[in-house]
């Protein structure tokens, strides 16, 4: 009889947290219906503003602008977007391994490679491993607003003017649909001018009031724009892979407790033939 309750408790244990998985499940998908309007709103304009800004680039020189210069990648930072919390499936774990192959990739070719974290995971996993962490941006995903994306790029900028970094890469997960992320690594600085074909007509602008004063404007500008959509696109794939990953959990947790039952069902079966051995061999004993 120990068995049975020993069963008996572990199916219950398995359904409560059956309960808690389906609970989260329902939870992620009314916050993914949400981001998904959120970052499909906002990606035609971040697109059409990085288009538009690589023009820019590609038509002036790299003494118009401090974020235009281009330098040997000696000092370089990545910028990585993980989650504040768990349970997303390999969520942090595929940003976590991008962002390591790309250091042990690029080892030789950079001189320092150091890093700022959005997001706890990201933050705990690197922390215990040799690498150079920066800056913690805190609380970032629990409301993500402009103004949070500004404070990353001007942080990024500043140091990138200050000629202490040569380049910033940035790691997230591009938002494909609610089962697929894609892990993505972008330059985000230099500017990345756009590539014409040789040889092709290529207009340039009119600038009013001047060049340098646009390009002051709109730089930074198209920074925080960025920013702003890599954080509702890591927003939208952490969603996703929750769901995705509680929907899962809770399909084991019920072939799991169909199996207990199974267990449950035949050692009873086999508690009550004993008993009906014993009560018929004590008969004919008698």
């Amino acid at each position: 009889m120990a068995n049975l309750k020993a069963i008996r408790n572990r199916i219950g244990t398995v359904k409560n947290t059956q309960q808690i998985t389906k609970a989260m499940k329902m939870v992620a998908a009314a916050r993914l219906r949400k981001a998904q309007q959120a970052i499909e709103r906002m990606r035609p304009y971040a697109y059409r503003t990085r288009d538009i800004i690589a023009q820019l680039a590609a038509r002036a020189d790299v003494s118009d602008h401090p974020l235009l210069e281009q330098r040997p990648p000696k000092r370089v930072e990545l910028l990585i977007f993980t989650s504040d919390r768990g349970l997303c499936g390999g969520f942090n774990a595929n940003i976590n391994r991008t962002a390591e192959r790309y250091m042990q990739a690029n080892d030789a070719g950079h001189e320092q490679i150091a890093m700022d974290v959005v997001g706890r995971k990201g933050w705990e996993y690197f922390k215990r491993r040799d690498v150079t962490l920066n800056t913690y941006f805190e609380d970032v995903l629990q409301d993500v607003t402009q103004e949070r994306a500004s404070e990353i790029a001007e942080h990024a900028t500043l140091r990138f003017k200050e000629h202490d970094l040569d380049a910033v890469y940035i790691v997230y997960n591009e938002f494909k649909s609610a089962i697929t992320q894609q892990v993505v690594v972008e330059q985000l600085l230099p500017i990345v001018p756009a590539e014409f074909d040789e040889g092709s007509y290529r207009p340039d602008f009119i600038y009013e009031p001047s060049q340098r004063e646009i390009l002051d404007a709109v730089l930074p500008g198209h920074l925080t724009v960025q920013i702003y959509r890599i954080l509702l696109e890591s927003v939208a794939s952490e969603m996703g892979a929750r769901m995705s990953a509680m929907d899962s959990a809770t399909k084991n947790a019920g072939e799991l407790i169909d199996r207990l039952t199974l267990s449950y069902n035949r050692a009873r079966q086999a508690a009550i033939t004993t008993e009906l051995i014993e009560i018929i061999s004590g008969a004919e004993a008698l």
